[in-house]
């Protein structure tokens, strides 16, 4: 899969500057990166979805407490992650590290959704595996993507990001929900159009490790680069969980 990328990105990365492979991004070590955050998310997911399966039913019951630890959660995650964005150099400690945060909040945002529906969580690992493996073999047939199409994806990326953003602050400060993270049809529609472009995310996300490994970027990246990627199947996870949430309201 080293076909050669965006020219333009020569401009901003020196080759010359990294060519010995040691200190130099690879596209395997990349991936064997992601593949450790991955195990290190999933490590925390278990002994997170556990830890509330133990607890009694007045624990869980105790929405302030849950409110804390989601609180507590939620904020570490997003230092972690704004950390690790602003600050590549430190990826190799911080995306560790944003892994194991991610993974020990997510099992404890799935296991309270398949409280309220069971066996939800499976299917969704499921699907987003299955995804994951279609983009994989999908981008090494079709190799780098055209930069308008990426810059496409991206602003309708930060849309979806103002979106959700408008509605949390709507749920929150009005009790007001749209209809569209509801479960009705255009609740459904809105998630199916969300998960497309979660999946395009994780194709620019191929694309930009192709183009890093290709102009020998510092080898801290591969580790920044392995973030991005699980940032994005995190986000894939968690909006398949949610259209099955929704398909099982109707």
């Amino acid at each position: 899969m080293n076909k050669k990328p965006n020219p333009f990105l020569e401009k901003g990365i020196k080759k010359s500057k990294f060519l010995n492979e040691d200190k130099s991004m690879t596209i395997k070590g990349t991936y064997n990166k992601t593949f450790i955050l991955l195990l290190l998310l999933t490590i925390s997911f278990i002994f997170s979805w556990n830890k509330i399966d133990s607890l009694s039913q007045t624990m869980i019951d105790d929405s302030a407490g849950l409110r804390f630890i989601l609180i507590i959660g939620v904020t570490t995650s997003i230092v972690l992650a704004f950390t690790t964005i602003f600050k590549p150099k430190v990826s190799p400690i911080t995306a560790p590290m944003y892994a194991m945060t991610e993974g020990a909040l997510l099992g404890f945002i799935v296991k309270c959704t398949d409280l309220s529906y069971p066996g939800i969580a499976l299917p969704a690992v499921l699907l987003t595996i299955a995804i994951t493996i279609s983009t994989l073999l999908l981008y090494k047939s079709i190799g780098p993507i055209n930069k308008k199409i990426v810059t496409g994806i991206i602003i309708a990326t930060v849309g979806i990001l103002i979106l959700n953003l408008f509605s949390l602050i709507l749920s929150l400060a009005f009790g007001i929900k749209i209809p569209l993270y509801k479960g009705g049809i255009i609740g459904i529609i809105f998630s199916l159009l969300v998960i497309v472009i979660a999946t395009l995310n994780l194709i620019v996300d191929l694309d930009s490790i192709n183009e890093l490994a290709y102009y020998g970027a510092p080898k801290y990246m591969e580790w920044y680069s392995a973030f991005g990627v699980l940032v994005t199947l995190v986000w894939l996870y968690l909006e398949i969980l949610n259209l099955i949430q929704k398909l099982k309201e109707n």
